[in-house]
């Protein structure tokens, strides 16, 4: 996306790329919102992905992802491939592995931009691609006693 002027804070920034991880431990909210602190940017966008009590029509009882050795590396290629399109000041984004409960976060982005609308659709694109492209798998056990893997 053309910046609006020729302002320094409405490029992109030099490294953008703060923080990218697989952890598995319990994620921070305030970690991710403080990796892309910006004083240029007006907007930043954070999505909070959560483990949620159903999926299908069926109650889900537990819940745990697992990722490819290659999943990091994969984010991150993702994570250049919105800086590229977007004026990204700064992004973050980090995915929960292991066995989680329900309400546990399973992922946190976030993307500062010099304007709200680029940060809104940077982190869409971010999480959109991650979802779909990162080898990560969700193994769900409902309450039924039936079990599904998802997953890119």
């Amino acid at each position: 996306m053309a910046p609006s002027n020729d302002h320094p804070g409405e490029q992109a920034a030099q490294d953008p790329i703060k923080l990218i991880a697989i952890r598995d431990s319990a994620l921070s909210l305030d970690e991710v919102f403080r990796a892309v602190g910006d004083d240029a940017a007006g907007g930043t966008a954070l999505f909070v992905g959560t483990v949620r009590n159903h999926d299908g029509g069926a109650d889900v009882d537990n819940l745990g992802y697992s990722s490819h050795p290659s999943a990091e590396a994969e984010m991150r290629r993702i994570a250049e491939k919105v800086v590229a399109e977007y004026p990204v000041r700064a992004l973050a984004a980090v995915h929960r592995v292991g066995d989680l409960r329900v309400g546990d976060l399973a992922v946190v982005v976030a993307v500062s931009c010099p304007h709200r609308g680029e940060a809104f659709e940077a982190c869409r694109k971010l999480i959109d691609d991650l979802k779909h492209e990162v080898p990560i798998w969700k193994h769900q056990t409902f309450s039924d006693g039936t079990e599904e893997w998802v997953g890119a």
